[in-house]
């Protein structure tokens, strides 16, 4: 494995890696954000990056937090992009480091124009997203032909803080067979709301993921009309991904972690067989 990371790039002096460190898990890290972690200087990382990733630093790296969470004290984002600028112009080889992707609501586009403005140098290192891979770890596939052939990612909050008047939240209702919510347990209550007074039904099927792909992984499924309620009751927390649409179903079927833990598994969740449609 060594010998593999030796021929992959490190952090040059004076650079910035905007980098992903996927759901969770130290194992869905790629070798190129592995790579930056034993590599870093400087390793500026934010509230959703698990602290069995943050071990994996090189031994000597300096671990800035810069974290940011909804209703708490946190660091504010232009702070965080001049940081970046302030430690690249030290020479210092610098990793940011964000849960997930950094370009999938992950505010690493701010933070990139940022350096380029800064005329700082830098490499994007994409993520796996919470909302693919913590669905997976739950079971759930963001596509499958039998559901939607389309799928919608939407942030449950805008920059104020909340919910996104900015979104077509028609449109979407009509035309998205699959929803995907980041960040959104807060303002759950008027996006289902919302959704289902322009036309999305009660009874749709609604799962929640928390803490995803982490040994403190929590699956809630309940229904659109349902969900707010439940999230409230269930004491659920984030991060968390909510997504709602017929691919929940598949869950049934798919949850291998379930599977593993000795869960039966419904061979046709979705009912095709006694539709008679066949592949």
């Amino acid at each position: 494995m060594n010998d593999l990371l030796n021929t992959l790039p490190g952090i040059e002096p004076g650079w910035v890696w905007l980098t992903g460190a996927g759901p969770g898990t130290t194992g869905l890290l790629t070798l190129l954000a592995l790579r930056g972690l034993q590599s870093a200087d400087v390793v500026v990382y934010d509230a959703l990056v698990d602290q069995d990733v943050l071990k994996l630093a090189r031994p000597g790296a300096v671990l800035e937090y810069a974290g940011k969470r909804g209703g708490k004290p946190s660091a504010k984002q232009p702070d965080i992009s001049l940081r970046l600028v302030q430690l690249a112009r030290e020479g210092k080889r610098v990793l940011r480091l964000k849960g997930g992707d950094p370009f999938v609501f992950g505010r690493g586009g701010e933070e990139a124009l940022t350096l380029v403005e800064a005329g700082i140098p830098f490499r994007v290192v994409p993520g796996v997203s919470a909302g693919i891979g913590g669905l997976a770890y739950a079971g759930i596939p963001v596509t499958h032909r039998d559901c939607n052939h389309a799928v919608t990612f939407i942030t449950g909050h805008d920059a104020s803080g909340i919910m996104p008047e900015a979104v077509d939240w028609a449109a979407i209702a009509r035309g998205s067979p699959a929803i995907v919510l980041y960040m959104a347990l807060k303002h759950i209550a008027q996006i289902s709301g919302r959704l289902m007074a322009e036309g999305r039904q009660a009874g749709e099927p609604v799962a929640v993921v928390s803490k995803a792909t982490t040994a403190e992984q929590r699956v809630l499924e309940t229904t659109l009309g349902a969900c707010a309620a439940d999230i409230s009751q269930s004491g659920i927390e984030p991060p968390a991904i909510v997504v709602i649409g017929e691919i929940v179903r598949l869950r049934a079927a798919l949850d291998w972690l379930g599977a593993m833990r000795g869960r039966a598994l419904k061979p046709d969740p979705l009912g095709l067989r006694r539709q008679g449609q066949t592949g």
